[in-house]
């Protein structure tokens, strides 16, 4: 029954946003200048330095585009949970447990909003433009590496998005707990992540795991060798590290809902 009501739901949204079509057009346009914004950051940056981290300008926005296709992605289908919050403090997430269906996919199908594709669409055109001026030794290897790593990092984003939003079931007001590693995430993998401090770097890179939605896939595209000291085979590891992330988002949230005791509002 889910495989049918899901798809239903998700088209009945992307109906009535497209019933404005003039309105879509704008929000859209917005969306792919606001992940242009992001990118004005870099190209300021190179102004003033050569290479960042070891890599040089169009490498560095090869792992900007890998990170923003995958967040708008993960941000397309999970960005709901920020209304997680107020489903726990309005009582309206115990109507979700009443239903026969999965807590989760119905807050992620709740209102897939459109226009987040003109993040996709923004960071897109900016991987088309690296990779053609990059240095990259194409295989067929190589070509399922390029079209895997968004998806898999889209994965890793949104298993992040579950892990953290989960908090508000302890903490109702915990969203911005959550943003901070959702949305902090987002910026963090847009650069190499050995231009950060060791700290940060090992909580953001390895622990959440944000290396392995861009640099690392990055680094086994180019043939690089990663400065941090890891092997390269490291670098095609992605869809496993997103395949882990789930299965752990998932027990997560599964925990949380068991414990779960309404606001009591």
């Amino acid at each position: 029954m889910a495989d049918t009501i899901y798809p239903r739901l998700i088209g009945a949204r992307l109906r009535s946003q497209m019933s404005y079509r003039a309105s879509f057009a704008l929000d859209l346009a917005t969306q792919a200048l606001a992940q242009w914004v992001e990118l004005v950051v870099i190209l300021v940056l190179f102004s003033h330095v050569d290479a960042l981290g070891g890599f040089t300008e169009e490498e560095v926005l090869l792992m900007y585009a890998f990170a923003g296709i995958a967040f708008g992605i993960a941000d397309l289908f999970a960005g709901q949970l920020d209304n997680l919050p107020t489903y726990i403090r309005a009582g309206t997430f115990d109507v979700l447990l009443l239903r026969p269906l999965g807590t989760l996919p119905q807050i992620m199908v709740s209102d897939v909003r459109l226009r987040r594709v003109g993040r996709i669409v923004g960071a897109l055109a900016v991987m088309v433009y690296a990779l053609a001026h990059v240095s990259v030794t194409w295989t067929p290897a190589k070509v399922a590496l390029t079209i895997a790593t968004p998806l898999a990092g889209a994965v890793i984003f949104s298993a992040i998005w579950v892990v953290t939003c989960s908090v508000c079931f302890w903490i109702v007001e915990g969203r911005e707990f959550a943003n901070a590693f959702t949305y902090g995430s987002g910026a963090f993998t847009s650069y190499p992540v050995n231009v950060y401090s060791a700290p940060l770097r090992w909580v953001m890179a390895f622990i959440v795991p944000g290396a392995f939605v861009a640099y690392y896939p990055s680094l086994a595209l180019l043939g690089k060798q990663d400065p941090l000291g890891l092997p390269g085979w490291v670098g095609w590891t992605s869809p496993l590290v997103a395949a882990l992330a789930a299965g752990v988002a998932a027990l997560v949230w599964r925990f949380a809902v068991r414990h779960y005791r309404g606001t009591g509002s």
